[in-house]
């Protein structure tokens, strides 16, 4: 005669490792945001999940530091005020020369606009087919969202670049009112352009329609409401920048000549006068200086 207690402990112990497997095969349950944890996000993705992550020490940066870009700043600070307000605002697209500040002039307007309720998101270029998940999370809040998307630019045929198309402007379902996109590139178009596709073109009489892959690359830049345009900084934008970012540092300078001829020497090395290599030199002298090693 069978023994019951004994059967029914090993069919229970056989459903166990059945269920093991099966959870294996379940998506994970994503963590719950904790909205009131940080000021910045990002979102996350592990496997086919996805979920908001608050970032507790995001990079701060504040606004006034920021020099040789007054007027980007004027316009993207009045279009976040306007957006903060709930006044009709567009999605911004920052284009032009690396490090000249586009990326520190969005992280800079967490730090002037968060006690507004201004909140960051970051999404990787890569998780950009998840746009319309990210939105559906933040639609409804009390919170204004950015969401940031950083050096954007795409290939042909990437996914990202539809999804983000349907979220500024094209899908059936309406854009959060609480949520824009800034985004930062260094293609004005977003995508590479070819000179074979301006010759690849079609006549109907005296009519020349562009190839249609023309178009398509510009009507995604089209759907950024804002176009603000960064350029290369000359030599006494440069040199103001230095100061501003060694002032900041809290640097005395004994020899304001000599630290000029130390930024412009700098600026030679690596092949460009930007704020990012302004700032880059600042740590270097500020950090030499209080070493004893720069008079």
């Amino acid at each position: 005669m069978p023994n019951t207690a004994a059967d029914l402990a090993q069919l229970l112990a056989r459903a166990e490792r059945v269920l093991a497997r099966l959870e294996a095969w379940l998506p994970a349950v994503p963590p719950v945001t904790d909205w009131d944890a940080a000021l910045a996000f990002r979102w996350r993705k592990r496997g086919d999940t996805g979920w908001i992550e608050a970032v507790p020490h995001p990079h701060k940066i504040e606004l006034a530091l920021l020099t040789g870009i007054d007027e980007q700043k004027q316009r993207i600070e009045q279009n976040t005020r306007q957006f903060l307000a709930g006044r009709p605002a567009n999605n911004v697209l920052l284009t032009g020369a690396r490090g000249t500040g586009k990326s520190s002039l969005v992280k800079a307007l967490l730090s002037r606009f968060a006690h507004q309720g201004l909140r960051l998101v970051e999404v990787d270029k890569a998780h950009l087919v998840d746009l319309a998940d990210i939105a559906e999370q933040l639609v409804g809040r009390r919170e204004r969202f950015i969401v940031f998307c950083d050096d954007l630019s795409f290939e042909t045929g990437e996914p990202g670049y539809k999804a983000l198309k349907a979220v500024l402007d094209g899908a059936i379902a309406a854009p959060p009112d609480n949520v824009l996109v800034y985004a930062t590139s260094n293609r004005r178009h977003l995508m590479p352009e070819y000179m074979a596709e301006n010759e690849l073109t079609r006549h109907v009489g005296n009519e020349v329609h562009p190839f249609e892959a023309v178009e398509e690359k510009i009507s995604l830049s089209e759907r950024f409401g804002l176009w603000l345009s960064f350029y290369p900084f000359d030599q006494d934008v440069y040199l103001a920048i230095v100061q501003t970012w060694l002032q900041a540092l809290g640097v005395v300078i004994k020899d304001p000549d000599a630290m000029r001829r130390a930024a412009l020497q700098w600026s030679l090395t690596r092949g460009a006068r930007s704020g990012r290599v302004a700032w880059q030199f600042a740590r270097d002298y500020a950090g030499r200086q209080r070493g004893g090693k720069r008079k």
